[in-house]
């Protein structure tokens, strides 16, 4: 059978990858095809767009841009009505994929989602749409079987796939020592990560605020995961803007896992990375900032007591959120100053990573995804009862 994915931003290629994984596992034979990023192409798609050329942000950002993303829904419409699937399979990306969705479902083919729309944040009346043009509904978070039972869905829950993404990833078995001798670090020096997101727009509002932080504690090394897809140029004219007085701060380049796993704290941009920290077990302080506008608007939409997944799924604030004008370089120092020597508080937050973990579930949840997508599909076509 043919598969087509779509993906669109960093995240979404890593889930992408490794359920294509299992789907190649699942159907040798088939055929498969994406719209994502390098990982999804190297676990076996045809890449059509990738990510870096579609991921916008923000509600002003995608004014500012609309021609180019209706340029995009046109060019992947023509492209599956070109390759006729057998399934479209999205994974999260709902401002596009919904849309992609309603789509398919006019021209027939059969519509699974993958890593729901939060609906149960904001934008509720997306689940009319998800209803009407979603054929399977797979989802990754438990809070969400009963959300999406109460209006009539009958959701697909097999695990978190962030961890079989953590547990399978080679990086997080060098030590500590070599790690440091790679990258030519102290390994005596105590060490924190500088995550500032995988788009253009989110470091340029974020790693500003970190580097300002790391400017202030030159006993200390700053590590920035950086992302490949972005140009490197960026990094570093930040990084010189702060004229010298950052030799304790370097730049990896697609290093996140160890960069968490060896760090002592962590100043991270809100997304699936905050999720990440928390199951590998760096203590960490979210800092998340965009245009004024944008903030704005979702200030007024967004319905949630937290904007991190770790903190929804315990409904707890397990570790602080400094959101726009809270995300300042004195609040993020106070923060981390907490991280680094308040033990009772650290520790406090480890006993919360566990009951994150645990509540995730184990692992293979990749590989039980696609197992059930494949069986679902068969029943959809009539080759199996």
């Amino acid at each position: 059978m043919k598969y087509y994915l779509i993906a669109g931003e960093a995240s979404g290629d890593l889930h992408g990858s490794n359920l294509l994984k299992g789907l190649v596992q699942q159907d040798p034979e088939g055929e498969y095809r994406c719209w994502g990023g390098d990982l999804m192409q190297q676990a076996g798609a045809t890449l059509v767009k990738h990510y870096k050329d579609t991921a916008i942000m923000g509600f002003w950002e995608v004014l500012k841009k609309i021609f180019k993303i209706f340029g995009n829904f046109r060019r992947c419409k023509e492209d599956i009505l070109e390759w006729e699937p057998d399934v479209l399979i999205l994974i999260d990306y709902p401002g596009f994929n919904l849309r992609m969705a309603r789509f398919a479902k006019k021209h027939g083919i059969p519509v699974f989602y993958y890593i729901a729309p939060k609906v149960w944040a904001w934008k509720e009346k997306r689940v009319f749409k998800i209803k009407k043009f979603v054929d399977r509904l797979f989802i990754i978070f438990p809070f969400e079987i009963e959300y999406f039972r109460k209006w009539g869905l009958n959701p697909i829950y097999n695990g978190n796939p962030l961890l079989d993404s953590i547990m399978n990833n080679e990086k997080l078995r060098i030590s500590k020592e070599d790690f440091c001798k790679a990258h030519n670090l102290d390994p005596h020096r105590r060490k924190v990560a500088l995550l500032a997101g995988s788009r253009r727009a989110e470091v340029l509002t974020t790693l500003g605020r970190e580097l300002a932080v790391a400017a202030k504690h030159p006993e200390l090394d700053f590590l920035i995961a950086g992302v490949k897809h972005l140009d490197i140029s960026l990094y570093h004219r930040m990084i010189d803007s702060f004229g010298g007085a950052l030799e304790n701060v370097h730049l990896l380049i697609d290093e996140t896992y160890p960069i968490l796993k060896h760090s002592n704290a962590a100043i991270i941009n809100s997304g699936t990375a905050s999720l990440e920290a928390a199951l590998i077990g760096v203590p960490q302080v979210v800092c998340y900032a965009g245009s004024e506008i944008s903030y704005q608007i979702a200030k007024r939409l967004v319905k949630l007591n937290y904007i991190s997944l770790a903190n929804l799924i315990l409904d707890k604030g397990i570790f602080k959120e400094l959101i726009q004008h809270d995300a300042t370089p004195q609040n993020l120092d106070a923060e981390l100053s907490k991280l680094l020597d308040n033990k009772e508080y650290v520790q406090t937050m480890q006993d919360d990573y566990a009951r994150v973990r645990q509540m995730l579930g184990g692992s293979g949840t990749s590989a039980k995804v696609a197992d059930a997508m494949v069986k679902e599909l068969r029943l959809i076509k009539g080759l199996q009862s």
